[in-house]
């Protein structure tokens, strides 16, 4: 490559180059898998082999999982060749050292591109269609979609085996208003996309009775309750603007374990997009990026995860629990762990769509068909008993009537949409998701650019209604009259008699399609799975103390004893009070004095007003989404040892938290106010990786850390006593921060905190720290992420100018990414 003067760096430059990318390849393909060492990622196995045949497999990728069989030796020497010749002269003149754009990611034009089943044509006819309700224009759209020559999809294998006789009358089939009800939209969160979309999305699917999803980001309060409002809300691993307001307000509740078009990796929102509205709503700062770590921050087993359903069902009993899973090999052993746990819904994503913001190298070879994980789970869930139990939906790049008739042969029974109607309301597929450059006013914040947003409910209604009646003329050319029905019945499909590619011959679609003649496979609504909320400490004391005096809003206390089979102690009456009193009820309405141990997610999501004091110890959870309560735990007097040198709750402590406050006399475990967004704790101690992600509130540490304290730490403020001068050792430093305390806010907010801490725990090491406060002051670290300091001042300078907090807050944002906003 030097001789021939290819190189425009140095050699070892270029050598160290190609060394940090491959390494940056490797590491991030093992973190997506959730492997943490070399050693663990050789001969780990676990990725899936499509469309490659056994002889392949058994020879060159022993073991390798593959349940669809493709080509074989000579297919793939075809291909290399192929690609060898595009590189090199064949007649050995030399070769082209450009790469071309084959237009993997964006469309390219040009006989050996990647073909794209959004393309100018069918963005255009859809867009005709649901704007113009013309169902023509939409048969147009789908012809064009279902039947090409070159199949896209393991589903454009397939084909249907219609009823011989001609099948049923139209009118016979259930009619499109009752189908529709069973559609939903994807979860793209408020903030990936704008405002006017968001609400636009959900008013449409609440007019026709389906359900939109929130995504991760939170909605705005003023929704609850009217027609923008989402009926379902998730609950990501991030638990962005998770609050007892929000989740009171879903029809269904979705927890999110992965995302179907990168799985392994969670969400990520760029600073240039957390505009200050957006930040209120995830309760975070402006201009700084946002991370949704994966969910083993506080999912590390099915156990932890049945905990999180029955924590969810808790915080609003009506709601129904929902899984978002990824289509991959084993997601049918995980729905039925699901469906024990006590989820209602499995949702099965596959690797196709996402609205473009996902970066290049996260999404491309990443993910399964979602046909691969839906007919997987339903075969799985029937060999279980427990297919009548539990609801299976698909999702990812559903497009036609057709993609939802195979999608309900395979097993499914919902079907959630999102590109499609992003393309209904205005989207052109121009792929700047990331850089809030929409021209279309869809997928920005910008003000200016969401003035262009043109879309309206009656597009995406009429784009449900138009898949909808598309299904029932499939159903009635097969003689099926429901849904119910249809559901997998995958004896009703069959591969295409005549394949337009030998690629496309070679493959074996027959795992796909098993077919289990007598089995019952549809959900049954009375065999869901049953809390027994009945027969918690909630329902049994809490509830029928409080009852009266909570619908006249007045206030009481009550003493209880706990043990740590009362788990999720103090959430459904806090359920309670949001729904009948919202979150306006003063502090210490209601307080609830517990003396033993408590139990899993004690307090968790408990809203303001409510107070709970613990004399005893606790388990994992302790306010998990805390959301403008109160939580003091402390040992008993006749404990007879320190409370700062043992540990007195368990790992995850105040996760997700978005308000209230915490005071714990002792040491708090593992993970401890991870992804806090505005709770202030204080604490006498915490184990490894403490305020890891946080984006607001105030964090006191009178005692040791763990390692790698505050990673990703992107908003608010942890003051740490560090005495041996050694949290540089276990501090990530990243994208924080070290100072020690001079600023007279910050001394006299730390002393606050800290007369708090001792008024409501009768703290032994607080007192002594107030004792002698001046001299412990030096001891004390400040850490402050980065960019937090960095707005905060700018802030700052533009409310010394006159501005108001608000208007400050859009000029520094503005200033900061260099944007025009006005």
């Amino acid at each position: 490559m030097v001789s021939l003067g290819l190189l425009d760096k140095e050699p070892s430059a270029a050598i160290n180059d190609y060394n940090d990318a491959v390494l940056h390849g490797i590491v991030k393909i093992a973190s997506k898998m959730g492997i943490s060492t070399i050693q663990s990622y050789m001969g780990a196995q676990i990725f899936e082999c499509v469309g490659i045949n056994h002889e392949v497999i058994d020879e060159y990728f022993t073991n390798t999982t593959s349940r669809v069989e493709g080509i074989g030796l000579q297919e793939i020497e075809e291909c290399v060749e192929w690609n060898h010749n595009q590189a090199f002269d064949p007649l050995g003149l030399g070769f082209d050292s450009r790469l071309n754009s084959l237009g993997d990611h964006r469309l390219r034009s040009g006989p050996d591109k990647e073909d794209h089943m959004y393309n100018p044509q069918t963005i255009l006819l859809l867009q005709k269609a649901c704007q113009n309700n013309d169902a023509e224009a939409f048969h147009e759209y789908s012809q064009l979609v279902d039947y090409v020559k070159k199949p896209h999809t393991l589903r454009g294998l397939l084909e249907f085996r219609y009823d011989p006789d001609g099948g049923i009358p139209l009118d016979e089939v259930e009619p499109a208003s009752e189908i529709v009800k069973r559609f939903k939209t994807g979860a793209m969160s408020y903030g990936s996309i704008s405002e006017e979309a968001h609400e636009c999305m959900a008013e449409a699917m609440n007019r026709i009775g389906g359900k939109s999803n929130s995504g991760e980001g939170g909605e705005n309060p003023s929704r609850y309750g009217t027609t923008k409002n989402s009926a379902i809300k998730q609950v990501a691993s991030g638990r962005f603007g998770v609050t007892s307001d929000y989740l009171i307000s879903a029809r269904e509740i979705q927890i999110k374990m992965a995302q179907g078009a990168k799985p392994g990796e969670g969400g990520n929102l760029p600073g240039g997009k957390v505009y200050p509205w957006i930040a209120r709503t995830r309760c975070s700062t402006p201009g700084v990026s946002l991370i949704s770590p994966p969910p083993h921050h506080d999912i590390y087993s099915i156990e932890d995860l049945a905990e999180l359903i029955f924590d969810l069902k808790n915080a609003n009993p009506r709601a129904r629990i929902a899984i978002k899973l990824v289509s991959e090999a084993g997601v049918g052993t995980i729905a039925a762990g699901v469906a024990k746990a006590g989820a209602q819904v499995v949702l099965i994503s596959g690797y196709d769509g996402g609205t473009g913001a996902a970066p290049m190298t996260s999404i491309h070879n990443a993910g399964l068909p979602w046909e691969l994980g839906v007919a997987e789970a339903h075969q799985t869930l029937i060999q279980n008993g427990l297919r009548q139990q539990i609801v299976i939906e698909a999702d990812g790049k559903l497009m036609t009537g057709r993609d939802v008739a195979i999608a309900c042969m395979l097993g499914a029974e919902e079907f959630g949409f999102a590109t499609a109607p992003l393309v209904a309301m205005g989207c052109c597929m121009m792929r700047v998701c990331s850089l809030d450059t929409c021209p279309f006013g869809i997928a920005t914040q910008n003000p200016k650019l969401r003035k262009r947003f043109h879309g309206k409910p009656e597009h995406v209604i009429n784009f449900m209604y138009f898949v909808a009646e598309e299904l029932r003329q499939h159903m009635a050319r097969l003689g099926i009259r429901t849904v119910d029905e249809l559901i997998g019945r995958s004896d009703l499909l069959k591969v295409r008699d005549h394949m337009n590619t030998h690629r496309a011959e070679t493959v074996d679609m027959s795992a796909v399609l098993q077919h289990d003649a007598g089995a019952d496979c549809h959900f049954k609504p009375e065999c869901v799975h049953d809390f027994h909320l009945e027969k918690t400490a909630d329902s049994r004391i809490l509830m029928k103390k409080f009852e009266k005096s909570l619908n006249k809003k007045r206030s009481g206390s009550l003493d209880v004893q706990v043990s740590s089979t009362d788990r999720c102690f103090g959430t459904l009456f806090g359920s309670e009070i949001t729904r009948q009193c919202g979150n306006d009820l003063p502090d210490d309405s209601y307080v609830i004095n517990c003396r033993g141990g408590g139990g899993q997610s004690f307090g968790s999501f408990i809203p303001k007003g409510l107070t709970l004091r613990l004399e005893g110890d606790c388990n994992d959870g302790f306010g998990k989404g805390l959301s403008g309560g109160k939580l003091i735990l402390y040992p008993p007097e006749s404990a007879g040892y320190k409370a700062s040198e043992n540990i007195i709750c368990g790992n995850v402590a105040l996760y997700g938290a978005t308000s209230g406050s915490a005071f714990i006399s002792g040491i708090a475990g593992e993970r401890f106010c991870v992804r806090n967004s505005g709770a202030t704790a204080v604490v006498e101690g915490v184990g490894d990786h403490g305020c890891e992600y946080m984006t607001g509130g105030r964090v006191v540490v009178l005692g040791p850390t763990g390692k790698n304290f505050a990673a990703g730490m992107s908003g608010g403020i942890a003051y740490v006593l560090d005495e041996k001068h050694s949290l540089y050792l276990r501090l990530n430093k990243d994208q924080v921060m070290t100072d020690t305390l001079t600023e007279k806010h910050d001394i006299d907010e730390l002393k606050s905190l800290i007369e708090q801490h001792v008024a409501a725990t009768g703290s032994a090491k607080g007192k002594k720290i107030l004792a002698a406060f001046k001299s412990y002051i030096p001891c004390f670290k400040k850490i402050m992420p980065i960019d937090y300091d960095k707005m905060l001042k700018t802030i700052a300078h533009f409310e010394e100018k006159g501005l108001t907090r608000d208007q400050a807050e859009l000029e520094a944002f503005a200033c900061i990414h260099h944007k025009e906003v006005r």
